[in-house]
């Protein structure tokens, strides 16, 4: 049986928790600063909380520090590093590789983990780093299964980490420079302002329109949950979620769904079970509509309608009267459910006699596709507490009680002095029925085994000698905790000779970096310096020619922003790839 790791997202300490309750293995967060989401910054003291709370379950916790720094950054970027240290933060998630230099040359002990944003889909760049020493790799999300097979099997020993669900970028991560390009607001510094979910026309060179005004860089968001057992035996071990701006209620369905499925796969490398009063659906959370992008093979990954969420499905239109209408579903539909055809939206007032009272005039027509893209009774659920517990078994023998958890952590006492009890049986059935009431604490008892005779005991020296039993499980349980440590890490000769803007080398720490591992920076980062000659702003395997049947046409083709701005698009056929050029 497999092992694996459920990587949860979190925007703050609140959703941390939510996401550990409902069966996390990991969470990712940021820290006060050099985050790749600007909007979702922790402090120092909230992190110290999760860990403490996360470590509870054997849950880990990562912190992003995956910017790229400029040079006055970068001090401060290592010694909040060393403060994530000191608070037992499981790893570090870093993109810089002049922050990587820096902290080689501390020794910390901290692991490292390589963040995606280094765009690592070569097995080449994925063994430089897995000699170099870090412990984890993060993976392109563009991926197939055979690719990550063959990734694996040149670095057998090394951590893989893959994206299973959430936003994707249309650009292979850390090579989208289009933000930076429009507005000074880079993907690489945490800022992107997202103008893949813009609109755009897509016209010939010469001018001519083929498709007006679409969402033309819009993609579904991703969905691998049919595909978890093929890339457990490829060789992933951590499942990440994406998502750290997301809330806490798309975080708690989503987690729970992804727990549910990889359950049925293999083992957490957590601890406790889950207890949450709602049913994982994750068409019922912010979709774009769903693909699995490039896991099997080329399929519709885009979305050109729009931007926005889609939901669930729930029928087509099959009769509008005065203003109402009735949707041939069989699912049901509450007041304050959010509807949408794929473009306009509108909340439902009421539904009587199969009649559904939008509450605005709602631009639909018969035969018209109907999601929901907020489901009320769904998100009150949501909203109630989650629960997680240890398992606990307990063995009374001797006038001694062990209590041993699932990680098998014990501790041992006496059992409180007391008379010898009148009625023996009924005894045993009270001391049973009374160590069982764990309530709100972090165990739960799952087996109670009594080979002795058990003195009278008051119920309430019962529940008293309960909570300090399992308070001292848990204190054991916390300093038994071991955090992996990082292995020293030493340079090794980079697989490429020269580099250029693409490497997003921003200081020169960086810079010294690849040069001790024998490679040339010729050219520092696009955020550094804007460069005079024409450059890639973005390179995706989503391909436009491909969405519109377009692949053999001869045509060159741009696209043309809401400004009139325009970007010529260029077609590498062979590796099936789209660049979006600067003008």
């Amino acid at each position: 049986m497999y092992y694996t790791e459920l990587l949860s997202p979190a925007k703050d300490r609140e959703t941390a928790i939510a996401a550990i309750d409902c069966g996390a293995d990991a969470v990712y967060m940021g820290a006060s600063a050099f985050g790749a989401r600007q909007n979702a910054c922790n402090s120092l003291e909230d992190i110290k909380k999760v860990v403490n709370y996360a470590h509870k379950f054997r849950v880990k916790v990562f912190v992003t520090v995956n910017t790229i720094l400029a040079d006055e950054e970068l001090e401060q970027a290592v010694e909040l590093v060393k403060l994530l240290d000191e608070v037992l933060v499981d790893a570090v998630i870093i993109q810089d590789m002049g922050l990587l230099k820096r902290l080689m040359e501390e020794s910390v002990k901290i692991p490292v983990h390589i963040s995606t944003q280094c765009d690592n889909r070569d097995p080449e760049k994925v063994s430089f780093f897995n000699q170099l020493g870090v412990s984890r790799v993060v993976l392109a999300r563009e991926l197939s299964i055979e690719q990550i097979k063959e990734i694996h099997k040149q670095n057998p020993d090394l951590e893989l980490e893959a994206f299973v669900h959430g936003a994707l970028c249309v650009s292979y991560s850390g090579q989208c420079y289009l933000s930076q390009y429009i507005g000074g607001r880079s993907a690489n510094r945490g800022e992107c302002a997202q103008p893949c979910r813009k609109k755009y026309t897509l016209k010939t060179a010469e001018g001519k329109v083929i498709a007006k005004d679409i969402y033309a860089l819009c993609l579904k968001d991703f969905n691998a949950s049919k595909h978890l057992e093929e890339m457990i035996k490829a060789g992933i071990y951590s499942f990440k979620i994406e998502g750290r701006l997301k809330d806490s209620n798309y975080v708690k369905n989503v987690t729970a769904y992804y727990r549910h499925e990889l359950d049925k796969f293999s083992k957490k490398s957590s601890s406790g079970k889950s207890i949450y009063p709602f049913e994982p659906n994750p068409e019922k959370s912010f979709n774009r509509g769903f693909t699995d992008y490039f896991l099997e093979e080329r399929k519709d990954c885009f979305n050109f309608t729009s931007p926005k969420s889609r939901g669930e499905y729930l029928g087509k239109i099959i009769e509008i009267k005065n203003g109402v209408f009735k949707i041939k579903t069989e699912k049901e539909i509450h007041p304050q459910d959010g509807l949408t055809d794929g473009n306009n939206g509108f909340l439902v007032n009421k539904v009587q006699d199969g009649y559904i009272y939008p509450n605005k005039s709602a631009k639909i027509k018969l035969g018209d596709k109907i999601y929901r893209n907020s489901d009320s009774e769904f998100e009150k659920l949501l909203s109630l507490p989650a629960k997680r517990q240890i398992g606990v078994n307990v063995l009374v023998k001797g006038g001694t009680i062990k209590l041993t958890d699932e990680d098998n952590v014990s501790v041992d006492f006496s059992l409180p002095d007391g008379e010898k009890a009148n009625n023996p049986e009924k005894m045993k059935e009270s001391f049973v029925k009374q160590f069982s009431k764990t309530g709100e604490s972090d165990f739960y008892i799952r087996d109670i085994k009594i080979e002795s005779e058990i003195p009278f005991l008051p119920i309430s020296v019962i529940n008293e000698f309960r909570r300090n039993a399992l308070d001292e499980l848990m204190r054991k349980r916390m300093t038994e905790y071991k955090r992996a440590e990082q292995k020293p890490m030493e340079y090794v000769p980079y697989y490429k000779k020269e580099l250029d803007y693409r490497a997003n080398v921003h200081n020169f720490q960086a810079q010294n970096f690849y040069e001790r591992c024998g490679a040339l920076v010729s050219e520092m980062s696009f955020e550094k310096k804007a460069l005079s000659h024409q450059i890639e702003l973005m390179r995706t395997k989503h391909c436009i020619k491909y969405a519109l049947n377009m692949c053999k046409s001869p045509e060159k083709l741009v696209l043309e922003d809401e400004f009139g701005k325009v970007y010529p698009l260029r077609f590498d056929c062979k590796c099936c790839e789209m660049i979006v050029l600067s003008p």
